[in-house]
Formats: structure tokens, C-alpha cells, sequence
């Protein structure tokens, strides 16, 4: 070290070097070992001085910095532009850096960002030799000291006329300014939510002078983009850049051009929270519509499931309208609201028209013979819907006009339709009291069921005071039973000579009014007016199973149509995501 210059600028620093190069130079002379511990005694004043110089020499620098400061801001006015030549313009280079999307708010389509201002410029009075100043070339000063450029945001949405900080500027010997400062910004943003929750939106941000010219002050990119090195991750958007572009627009009010640089953030909305939240629900819900027509009839819960559907599907959609801007884009998950509401409530019309196919009284007419051909023959057995003992194999309508023989003779062809006993053996002419109880007990054999049902009808209905029906009465009631006067014998034979009748009437054997008592004549009238009534209403239950079938065949072909309806729309919405 010795004899080395340790501080050769300033005129301070040269002092102290000298004295410091005078003591290394005398300790560095050649001594005996002898004297080695006065030679440690000589070394620490060297020391001391040598820990005390840079203090010195920063005392030295600030009082340059302060007196350089007085001297620059000697006469010099920040109002003016700082041109040495007012006929040129001066140049701002302009770099954003963005730090954090802070908010987006779609309803008012105001974007909230964190920005890091940096503008530079040159300003020719703030210029100085810097050997003057102790080799000082840097400064930092407050920005309020020196003329800054009136840049503002264009499309700024905030109500405070807020900018950036005061913040102190970097000063250079050479008139280069510096000027970083951060800002929250509230631009205006036109948001597009055509494809919400899928959708990207462009915000611009647009920066230049608000009173300066292009002849005055002109301004150009530091960058082709915006700085995303310290960008902060959003939880709902994803930034994929920042691209920037010059402008110089002509006005209508001025003739000078008006320079801007636009940066425009390009965003892509996380949809991870939206699928799990307002899509995945409104499809599970949907799927809950074509489940009402498998839903039994005979529960009375098949609107209310539709109701209670669509009523949760408007709830989903007055969560969607809240936070979306009123415009007349409507956002893509709001078209697969109103798409599934609509087939809700077809599907609930549909089971209010089938409800009523399958209550069908009495009173309905019988089923077209097309609808037995197309609903209950074929759409029966695609759609797998069978009764009670029927298979795939079976036919459908072989179950509905099966016929029954009953121990008599006679054949039932099933609801509506009977057919007259056939008489191959001869009529006999004086049946014996043997054949006459076998007659009676094989022509007059009346089975469980029609005997519950025999209860129910009252048997002083049809009869007289004296045990005789009236004739009057019972042709009144039905027109099919045989009326014989109480005091009259029937006619022999006479059943063989009229035509056979029409509809579910109980025929008996060869003349049973003939040769026989008043009590056995007013108790098979009796017996057969009952089985006819019974045979009525067992036709009558046919046809209401008929069309109880018809509907429970048209649940069955809603349901698989209202299924793939839902599947379709579903991918339809996906699909169209970008």
C-alpha cells in the first residue's frame, strides 16, 4: 500500500491522501525486529485515519450535491418547457410496467390497475460539468422542482382527477431526467360477454399530453410492449401481454397533431370458479326435467318438479344478470339458461297434457285404432314399457283382448265384444230335476269377484213388494235383460228366434224361462242383469288401461327426447367457448 494514492478526487481528498501517503511511506521503511512493537504502536494512528476517510469524503459530496442544487435551480422556472430552441419538440420516451389487475368490474366496465410510471426526458438547464462538483453526476431531486410532462390517461374512469406520486426524479449531469412513479389507474374498458364465462376482453390504456402538441412534445415507446416482469397472478384473469402502439390523431377542434401511446392488456378470465359454481348446477338441474315423465302419474308430484326446476333455474339466472352489464349481448351461459328454462317448461306443458290422457274417466271415448297400432303395439315395446305378466316376447295388445270362457259355455272376447253360446247338441224338451240343478249350477256359476261385486248392488232395486221385478223398471234400466210380466208365462223358445244382441250380454242356456218357476225366471234376470253391469265396468277399466297405457308410452318417449336435448345443448355450450 504504500505510496498508493487512496483518494484522488477533490481537493479534501488530496490532503488527506498526502498525509496518508507520508505515514505509509515512514512505516514502510526497513526496521530491526527489536523494534517491531513500536512499529504496531505507529500503525494505529494509520488505522484511524484510514476508517475516517470515507466518512469525510460523503461530507465532501453532500456539500457539492447541496451546492450544485443551488446552482441549477438558480434562475431556472419549471413552468416553462426546458428547450433551448422553443421551435422543437421535445421528446418523452414513455415505459409502463403493470404490476397487479387490482379489479374488473364488468357491470360498470371499469378496469382497476397497478402501474409503474417511467418517463424520461431531457431538460437543457439542468445540465453541469461534473468535475466541478467533486465527479458528481447523479442527483436525486423532487419531481414538483423540475418541469415534468402533462402526460395523462386518455380513458381514465376514475372521479378523482388523480396521477401518479411526487416522487423524487434521477438527476444526471447531462440534463437527463428520470422520472418513476406508480399509479392505480381506472380506465374505461369495453367489455364483451358474448362467451361469458369463457371469454377474453382487450383494455386499452391511453397515455399522451393533454395540452402540449405534437410540435412541442413528442412521445415514444421505451418498449414494443409493457413491462410484465413484476406482474402479480390475478385469481380470475390471466394476462398474456401488453402490446403498445403509437398514435398521432388529428382533432377536429385543433389542426396540430396529438400524439398517444395506447398499451392494450390482453385478458383471459379464469372460468374454473364459473363452471364449478353457475354451469355445473344449471346441468344437474336440467336433468332433472326429462326424470319428470318417469315420475308415476298416481304420485301428483310431476308438475311440481317441473315448477320447482324452473324456479331454481331462475334463480341461477338472476345471479348472472346481476353481474353482467345491461347491453344486448347476452352472455353465453345465459343463453343455455333461457334454452333449458324453455325446455322445462315444455317438458312441464307436455306432463299436464299427458296427466290428462292417463285420468281419462268413463266418460272418454276408446282409443283410435292407430294410437293402439303405433303407440301400444310398436313405440310399447321400443321404449320398454310392458304391464304386469307382459315380456318382450308377448304381445302387447294380447294381454287387453284375451278371452276368457267361463264354465257355461260361454266365450268372453274381451272388453265389449262376447260372442253367443253355440248349440250342437239338441234342445231338450222335459229336462229332468237332475239335469235342471246341473243347469242351474253350470249356467249360473258366478265367480269370486262378481260375487263382491253382486253386494254392492241392492237387490229391492229390481224387485217388487210381492218378490216379481216389474217389467216397466227393468226395461227402463237396461234394455238387454228379458222381461217377462209378472203374471205371464214367458213365451217358449223365444230366445232362439230373435237375433243375437249387441254388447257384453250374459246369454243362458236352451229356454231357461220356459217350464219353470216365477222364482227361478226373477232370480236369473236378477244374476243377469248383474253380470252384465259387471261386464260393462270391466270394459270400462279396459279402456281407461288402455289409455293409461297410451300415456305412460308417450312419458316414456318425452323422457329419451328431453335427454338428448339436454346432452346437446350442453355441448353445444361447450363447444362454442373459444
Amino acid at each position: 500500500m504504500c505510496g498508493q494514492r487512496i483518494w484522488t478526487e477533490g481537493p479534501e481528498a488530496d490532503k488527506w491522501t498526502s498525509v496518508v501517503t507520508s505515514l505509509c511511506e515512514e512505516l514502510c521503511r526497513p526496521q530491526d525486529t527489536s523494534s517491531s512493537l513500536s512499529f504496531l504502536v505507529k500503525m494505529i494512528p494509520i488505522l484511524c485515519l484510514a476508517m475516517l476517510l470515507p466518512s469525510v469524503v460523503h461530507s465532501a459530496q453532500g456539500q457539492y450535491a447541496h451546492k450544485l442544487l443551488n446552482d441549477l435551480m438558480d434562475n431556472y422556472s419549471s413552468a416553462l418547457r426546458p428547450v433551448e430552441d422553443t421551435d422543437r419538440a421535445l421528446n418523452v420516451t414513455l415505459q409502463i410496467t403493470l404490476s397487479q389487475i387490482k379489479d374488473m368490474d364488468e357491470r360498470n366496465q371499469v378496469l382497476v390497475a397497478y402501474l409503474w410510471i417511467r418517463q424520461r426526458w431531457h431538460d437543457a438547464y439542468l445540465t453541469w460539468n461534473k468535475e466541478d462538483y467533486d465527479g458528481l453526476e447523479i442527483i436525486h431531486i423532487p419531481s414538483n422542482l423540475v418541469w415534468r410532462p402533462d402526460l395523462v390517461l386518455y380513458n381514465k374512469a376514475d372521479d378523482a382527477l388523480s396521477g401518479p406520486m411526487d416522487t423524487n426524479v434521477k438527476l444526471r449531469y447531462n440534463g437527463e431526467i428520470t422520472w418513476d412513479a406508480p399509479a392505480i389507474t381506472k380506465s374505461s374498458c369495453v367489455v364483451d360477454v358474448s362467451y361469458f364465462p369463457f371469454d377474453s376482453q382487450q383494455c386499452n390504456l391511453t397515455f399522451g399530453s393533454w395540452t402540449y402538441n405534437g410540435n412541442q412534445v413528442d412521445i415514444f415507446m421505451d418498449m414494443d410492449s409493457g413491462d410484465l416482469s413484476d406482474f402479480v397472478e390475478n385469481v380470475e384473469w390471466e394476462c398474456h401481454g401488453m402490446p403498445a402502439t403509437k398514435n398521432v390523431i388529428m382533432y377536429g377542434c385543433c389542426s396540430d397533431p396529438y400524439p398517444d401511446i395506447t398499451y392494450t392488456v390482453l385478458l383471459q378470465r379464469r372460468s374454473s370458479f364459473y363452471i364449478f359454481n353457475l354451469l355445473l348446477p344449471c346441468f344437474l338441474i336440467s336433468f332433472l326435467a326429462p326424470l319428470g315423465f318417469y315420475l308415476p302419474a298416481d304420485s301428483g308430484e310431476k308438475v311440481s318438479l317441473g315448477v320447482t326446476v324452473l324456479l331454481a333455474l331462475t334463480v341461477f339466472q338472476l345471479m348472472v344478470a346481476e353481474s353482467m352489464p345491461p347491453s344486448e349481448s347476452v352472455p353465453l351461459i345465459g343463453k343455455y339458461y333461457i334454452a333449458t328454462m324453455t325446455m322445462v317448461t315444455a317438458s312441464t306443458s307436455l306432463t299436464i297434457f299427458i296427466m290428462n290422457i292417463h285420468f281419462c274417466g268413463p266418460e272418454a271415448k276408446p282409443v283410435p285404432r292407430w294410437a293402439k297400432v303405433l303407440i301400444i303395439d310398436y313405440m310399447s315395446k321400443i321404449f320398454c314399457v310392458y304391464e304386469v305378466g307382459e315380456n318382450c316376447a308377448s304381445s302387447s295388445s294380447s294381454s287387453s283382448a284375451h278371452s276368457v270362457r267361463n264354465d257355461g259355455g260361454h266365450k268372453y272376447l274381451g272388453p265389449g265384444r262376447e260372442k253367443r253360446q253355440v248349440h250342437k247338441s239338441p234342445r231338450p224338451q222335459t229336462p229332468r230335476p237332475q239335469q235342471h240343478a246341473r243347469l242351474k249350477t253350470q249356467q249360473h256359476h258366478v265367480t269370486r269377484a262378481e260375487r263382491s261385486l253382486f253386494s254392492t248392488f241392492p237387490l229391492g232395486k229390481y224387485e217388487s213388494s210381492d218378490g216379481k221385478i216389474p217389467a216397466g223398471d227393468c226395461c227402463k234400466e237396461d234394455r238387454r235383460v228379458p222381461c217377462c210380466p209378472g203374471d205371464k208365462s214367458p213365451l217358449c223358445c223365444q230366445e232362439d228366434k230373435k237375433p243375437p244382441s249387441q254388447g257384453s250380454v250374459v246369454t243362458f242356456g236352451p229356454c231357461v224361462f220356459c217350464r219353470h218357476g216365477d222364482g227361478d225366471a226373477r232370480l236369473v234376470r236378477n244374476v243377469e242383469y248383474i253380470a252384465n253391469c259387471f261386464r260393462e265396468q270391466r270394459a270400462t277399466c279396459a279402456k281407461g288401461a288402455e289409455w293409461k297405457k297410451v300415456a305412460k308410452v308417450m312419458d316414456r318417449f318425452f323422457m329419451w327426447i328431453f335427454f338428448i336435448m339436454v346432452f346437446l345443448m350442453s355441448i353445444l355450450v361447450i363447444g362454442k367457448a373459444p
